[in-house]
């Protein structure tokens, strides 16, 4: 139900995108932080929205799902995303009020749905955690952050939403495994919710997640994470590692811009690791006026991400009780991700991260048309 509601939204957000061009079209291409080449709609969280809506609302009717609860999870992310939807629409919603809605969120999160962080596995913080505004406090940050993160990687054509399915499978593999039906009913609905906007984003970039979408999956994400470790005291807290990725790149980034470069925190860049991917690898040798080369390599610029946050989310899906297993998968992943971005910054891209879009730029050569017979002759 899911997939089929985002499918077919998705379809008429790309289908009257040009009669609402307006609001619904990302007319900014010379941003900074910009890696497409032309304008498209990006209201595609409307339909993941929807289609979580419409999935619960069914779920009541056919007694599926816990759908008291999962409607209660649903309100409490509604006011994030129309934060978010009002940026994607207006352009005019600040990051400071996106901010202030992730963190109302939260805080309705910790009283709706008694989803409170009260440990970590760290003894000594676990002492502090116990009391309940301490707690409190710290899951709304906690789970304000991971919202935001999701935005941050939103840069790529297929990458923050195949990033959010591989996330949701493992949370939902988990939930089955300690038999928590809500997590796992909510994270199986996500999955098949994005993938009906997955087939009109990827590979083609013909839609958008925007803000709304991006702060949807965050929210909803670290929600389910956040139940997960409160609810079942056999659940690893370490086993948030799944979610390292998106959390890693917003705390880095906001280390790089603030003691490297000395800017805002919030201010725009393009020196995030996908962008550097994209634009030090995928696009090398591509002139940024062949749109459809440059989409192309876009796309396969999201592939080494969904590689490199597989180093935490399978660890984390197999051995989600195990803190030493994942803190020892969060350091490989740290380390990784440090060192490619370090050689990237230099200009010494590991050759076995280019040989595949080597390959790639030798099948675009053979596919272009025959060059037209010079007129002078």
């Amino acid at each position: 139900m899911g997939f089929t509601t985002a499918f077919f939204v998705t379809w008429l957000v790309v289908r009257y995108a040009g009669t609402y061009a307006r609001f619904s079209l990302d007319l900014d291409l010379h941003a900074v932080q910009k890696n497409h080449h032309s304008v498209v709609p990006r209201v595609g969280g409307l339909a993941i929205f929807c289609g979580m809506a419409i999935t619960f609302a069914t779920s009541t009717f056919l007694y599926t799902s816990p759908t008291y609860e999962a409607f209660l999870l649903l309100s409490c992310a509604t006011p994030v995303f129309i934060a978010g939807l009002a940026e994607d629409l207006t352009k005019r919603v600040s990051p400071r009020m996106r901010l202030v809605c992730a963190l109302g969120a939260a805080l309705a999160g910790c009283f709706v749905l008694h989803a409170v962080i009260d440990r970590v596995d760290v003894p000594a913080i676990d002492f502090a955690l116990r009391i309940l505004p301490i707690g409190i406090a710290f899951t709304v940050l906690a789970v304000a952050g991971v919202t935001n993160a999701m935005n941050i990687i939103d840069g790529l054509n297929g990458l923050a939403s195949v990033v959010a399915i591989l996330i949701f499978a493992s949370i939902g593999y988990v939930a089955v495994t300690v038999n928590d039906w809500l997590v796992a009913s909510v994270a199986f609905a996500m999955i098949g919710t994005i993938g009906g906007f997955v087939v009109w984003n990827y590979p083609s970039g013909l839609v958008f997640l925007g803000d709304g979408g991006a702060y949807f999956i965050g929210f909803v994400m670290a929600e389910l994470v956040v139940l997960l470790i409160a609810r079942h005291p056999n659940v690893s807290a370490f086993y948030a590692v799944v979610a390292l990725y998106p959390a890693f790149e917003t705390l880095f980034s906001i280390y790089r811009r603030r003691y490297v470069r000395g800017r805002a925190v919030d201010a725009p860049d393009a020196l995030h690791l996908h962008t550097l991917i994209y634009k030090r690898i995928a696009r090398k040798g591509i002139a940024f006026s062949d749109h459809p080369h440059c989409t192309r390599r876009n796309s396969v610029s999201s592939v080494y991400l969904w590689l490199l946050s597989l180093i935490t989310i399978v660890p984390a899906t197999f051995f989600w009780s195990s803190p030493y297993v994942l803190t020892f998968a969060a350091l490989a992943f740290v380390s990784v991700y440090l060192w490619i971005y370090s050689a990237m910054v230099r200009f010494k891209t590991p050759g076995w991260m280019i040989l595949p879009v080597a390959v790639l730029r030798q099948t675009s050569r053979t596919e272009r048309p025959p060059a037209a017979p010079d007129r002078l002759h």
